[in-house]
């Protein structure tokens, strides 16, 4: 319990940080949809790119982060050198593939559909390229169980992004003036400023992170080289196939679409904006990952460690399902996150935050084959998941649009996560309390139901109604799992009565 109990703070602190990054975050949404309409494609053109970025930047990393942290805390291992070694790694293979791609940037922006752009690409290839070296020194702030640094640090980071967004797509234009601050009523800004910002932002997360960076004097130890490239290349194909689970459907759009190239950019556009209504559930696991991965690896020799994985799940798939049911209460609300003319994608998101729910719960389950050293598996998962996605992607695209992106994603997530438990089960198995995983699925799905009962009656009466179904499931959570009196503070008041 001590060490759930670690979980849980480690969690708190990251995911305070994460709510708080991703809520600022999400005004570049509100932000760039008031810029560009749904009608010209220009969000499209956004959604396609970092697509692509999602991608490159698992390949850019292989797997090092999970890698960093098994060999850190691997018996006979120099954590200095071990460091050293994988900041020499991707420095180099992040340089060497900016320079390729800087050469080849002509076919390269031609065979993504952007030859008239090639801006567009070399701008966030630089970007994502540097990102991908920059996951090391933060993965070295997890280690060392700086979460306050590692949360400021991307914050500062989303704060300036918002800030410039906010200066070169709202007030200049407004103002008439270009981005040199000079009156011009001719002037039409593109979709590239967008780019631009990010590298400019990501140089600056660079420059702050010069303390890590002075790991670099430790040396590089090819032996931990080899070692490390052998664990973690499964890791890169899982982690690559995993990725396509979400961003193949963005990518292959604007091929698979049944229309122009200006009709299929609108609607990805559409798509885009809705599901980042939905990212709260990538919020809630990007935040449970940084806390988990450290603190799985670091107490994997412990007796209870498989109780304490049983419980974390349960925990996880009990909050994401609250934070489900939070954001389908008042969707209402949260719609005019995005521009009014994406609205009528936002039957999207409730098949999406589903997905996402499983995606966690198969992130969960992976630790099996990542403690036993068998992480080829993931790679078999991830690749089966992507390949079911992009089949349903190619079948159903050219007739129902971006819903057969939702639902690629739903079926895509839940063999990968059938697969990994079931074969788990054999090779590592860990007694997971599914009975109370189902009561709280069950429960959930039907207070699902009766909001979308509710989304036809008045506003005001639907969301009241809404607010007392949660209210209802947050006291279920609490008279079956989560006592009252077994929380700080207020405990001693209960335990009083």
């Amino acid at each position: 319990m001590a060490n759930l109990k670690s979980l849980v703070k480690d969690t708190a602190i990251y995911g305070l940080s994460s709510i708080v990054a991703r809520f600022i975050n999400y005004l570049l949404v509100p932000i760039q949809t008031a810029r560009f309409a749904a009608s010209g494609g220009e969000y499209g053109v956004i959604t396609n790119v970092y697509a692509y970025v999602s991608i490159l930047i698992i390949l850019l990393t292989f797997g090092m982060e999970t890698t960093f942290f098994r060999f850190m805390n691997r018996e006979g291992e120099q954590p200095e050198r071990i460091y050293s070694t994988t900041l020499r790694m991707l420095a180099t293979t992040s340089l060497l593939s900016i320079i390729l791609v800087l050469l080849l940037i002509e076919p390269i922006s031609s065979a993504v559909g952007y030859a008239d752009h090639p801006e567009y690409v070399a701008v966030m290839y630089v970007t994502v390229a540097i990102d991908a070296f920059m996951a090391v020194p933060f993965a070295y702030l997890r280690y060392q169980h700086k979460p306050v640094k590692f949360a400021a640090l991307k914050i500062i980071n989303i704060l300036l992004n918002i800030s410039l967004n906010l200066l070169y797509l709202i007030i200049l234009p407004a103002l008439r003036l270009n981005p040199f601050g000079i009156y011009d009523e001719q002037f039409t800004l593109d979709v590239a400023f967008v780019f631009y910002i990010n590298l400019v932002c990501t140089i600056c997360s660079l420059l702050l992170l010069w303390k890590e960076l002075r790991g670099f004097r430790f040396g590089f130890d090819g032996a931990a080289c080899r070692r490390m490239l052998s664990y973690t290349w499964p890791l890169l194909i899982m982690g690559v196939a995993g990725q396509l689970n979400q961003a193949a459907s963005q990518i292959l759009f604007p091929y698979l679409y049944d229309g122009s190239v200006e009709e299929a950019r609108a609607q990805l556009g559409i798509y885009g904006a809705c599901i980042k209504i939905a990212m709260i559930m990538v919020m809630i696991t990007q935040a449970f990952r940084f806390a988990y991965e450290p603190f799985v690896f670091g107490r994997s020799k412990d007796k209870d460690n498989r109780e304490t994985y049983a419980q974390a799940m349960k925990f996880y798939v009990i909050f994401t399902l609250l934070a489900f049911l939070c954001v389908m209460g008042f969707i209402d609300v949260l719609k005019f996150i995005i521009g009014e003319s994406y609205w009528e994608g936002l039957k999207v998101v409730p098949i999406v935050m589903a997905a996402e729910i499983m995606f966690g719960v198969f992130f969960n389950l992976s630790f099996w084959y990542k403690l036993t050293d068998r992480t080829i598996w993931g790679a078999y998962f991830s690749g089966f998941g992507a390949l079911v996605l992009i089949s349903i992607d190619v079948l159903f695209i050219p007739r129902f649009s971006y819903m057969a992106c939702a639902w690629a994603g739903f079926v895509a997530y839940a063999a990968s996560m059938l697969l990994s438990y079931f074969i788990g089960q054999h090779y590592y198995k860990i007694n997971y309390p599914l009975k109370d995983i189902s009561v709280y699925v069950v429960i959930a799905f039907i207070f699902y139901t009766f909001m979308r009962i509710a989304s036809s009656w008045p506003l005001i009466a639907s969301l009241a109604f809404n607010t007392l179904l949660i209210l209802l499931f947050v006291a279920l959570i609490v008279k079956r799992d989560l006592p009252l009196a077994g929380l700080p503070v207020i405990g001693k008041y209960f335990k009083n009565k």
